[in-house]
């Protein structure tokens, strides 16, 4: 068994194993090219030459994608880091965008009132917490969520000075370890 491509258009169209003599097989203006041997074997799209009378292959140039679709990418992946919570003082605190909203919102009736109390739902479930702890909880939701946005924005530097390189994408995101106590005072 033997396989061929069949050339058009300076590229790879179709591919086929066969025990068949090729040329019986199909019209003669058909370009079919015998690719045993050849390592790595040519697969549909690949571009083709004919230099010194031999066939040669080229996989097609990577994909492009534009530095937009790169940054579509980089948002994305900055929108999930965003919503994938804190610990504050033993706490397991939400961080999607509808917590930060009811986050803010008691950390501000926590400042109006410091002896402000309310039962806090939690990722393990309800606690009940003062003034003191649920602006510690604002203040670390917050510098988790900007730690993100931050991460975003030199992620997009370098998109456009052209250093962006896609092992980037995982790296120096925020984890959710809790928070240096003296960044909560």
């Amino acid at each position: 068994m033997s396989a061929y491509v069949l050339l058009i258009g300076g590229e790879v169209f179709e591919q086929i194993e066969t025990d068949g003599d090729i040329s019986k097989m199909y019209h003669s203006s058909m370009v079919w090219v015998c690719t045993d041997g050849i390592e790595p074997p040519p697969s549909v799209g690949w571009k083709t030459e004919k230099v010194d009378g031999e066939w040669q292959f080229s996989a097609p140039d990577a994909v492009n994608v534009t530095p937009e679709q790169l940054a579509e990418t980089v948002a994305a992946e900055r929108f999930a880091r965003e919503g994938t919570g804190v610990t504050v003082r033993g706490l397991a605190v939400e961080t999607t965008r509808d917590s930060q909203a009811l986050i803010a919102s008691t950390g501000l009736s926590a400042v109006l009132d410091p002896e402000y109390r309310c039962n806090f739902k939690t990722m393990t479930g309800f606690v009940e917490i003062g003034s003191a702890q649920i602006i510690a909880i604002a203040k670390a939701v917050r510098a988790h969520v900007q730690a993100c946005f931050d991460r975003e924005l030199t992620l997009l530097r370098a998109i456009e000075a052209g250093e962006y390189h896609e092992d980037m994408l995982s790296e120096g995101w925020p984890n959710s370890s809790p928070p240096d106590p003296a960044d909560l005072q």
